[in-house]
């Protein structure tokens, strides 16, 4: 899936029309069906993956390859423990990576390669503005992901056993995605505000870093390795168990802080390097 950049609009008159509304919500507007897209896909494919842990043996549980262990999967019996594993430790969150990689590339890398990023810097809206009201954008994508998810797990939390999670429990890690998403989706972000790569490129080694720390962390205990696992966001992530634990405040605030210091960094280098 990937994510629709704003209209090009035919024509200063059309430029100006895009004004009419700020460029938070429009490009709210503009990506209204994408986001839409990404969050129910994100929040059936969660729903699906919880509703199979009745189905789940004793003798699956206790057989999953020791690869697998280290991606969540050590706890399969019980409900937090596969959850932790079949649904948030493994496709999901590469989902909401996948966003973030795929947005961010779009949000400041699209318009630039096309052309349409002149045409708006044409009008009065300074760089840092524009860069940051597309990054909310994102952002409230992420959280509508987050909140699909939540209430899909939630939908067949009684039907599937799953009640040993409390609704905290479930709220905690759905928070946890956001912020993951984010973070994903400002570094591609920064990447294309700061450097003028093309949206490929950023897409590229964004879901890349995405992919390759996702690795790390599953496979750092096998290794004898496990403090790699701090240098990773999806220690922060899932790390701390918020399917048993809660709101681990720490974590959230390190995805958070990354998050910042990404778009900072590439906020502030947009508004110095050379466009033409």
């Amino acid at each position: 899936m990937t994510t629709a950049s704003p209209a090009v609009l035919p024509g200063a008159s059309g430029a100006a029309r895009a004004f009419g509304r700020s460029m938070f919500t429009k490009t709210l507007f503009d990506n209204r069906r994408v986001f839409g897209v990404w969050a129910l896909a994100t929040g059936l494919l969660a729903m699906m993956y919880a509703s199979f842990y009745p189905q789940i043996t004793a003798d699956a549980a206790a057989n999953v390859p020791e690869a697998m262990r280290g991606f969540g999967f050590q706890d399969m019996a019980s409900a937090a423990g596969y959850l932790q594993g079949a649904v948030f430790g493994l496709l999901v969150p590469l989902l909401a990576t996948f966003y973030g990689a795929a947005t961010g590339a779009r949000m400041i890398s699209a318009d630039e390669e096309s052309g349409y990023l002149d045409l708006l810097l044409a009008h009065p809206i300074g760089r840092t503005r524009l860069l940051l009201h597309r990054f909310a954008a994102l952002a409230t994508g992420a959280v509508l992901i987050a909140i699909t998810v939540l209430a899909a797990v939630l939908a067949v939390r009684t039907s599937a056993d799953l009640k040993a999670v409390s609704i905290e429990g479930f709220t905690a890690q759905a928070v946890n995605l956001a912020l993951l998403a984010v973070l994903f989706g400002a570094l591609a972000t920064a990447l294309g505000a700061a450097t003028a790569a093309g949206r490929a490129t950023v897409f590229g080694i964004t879901a890349g870093a995405g992919v390759l720390t996702y690795a790390l962390h599953g496979f750092a205990p096998q290794i004898g390795a496990d403090w790699l696992r701090h240098l990773t966001p999806f220690h922060y992530y899932i790390g701390g168990e918020p399917l048993k634990n809660g709101l681990q405040l720490a974590d959230a605030a390190v995805l958070a802080a990354a998050t910042i210091v990404l778009i900072t960094a590439g906020t502030w280098r947009f508004g110095h390097r050379d466009l033409g």
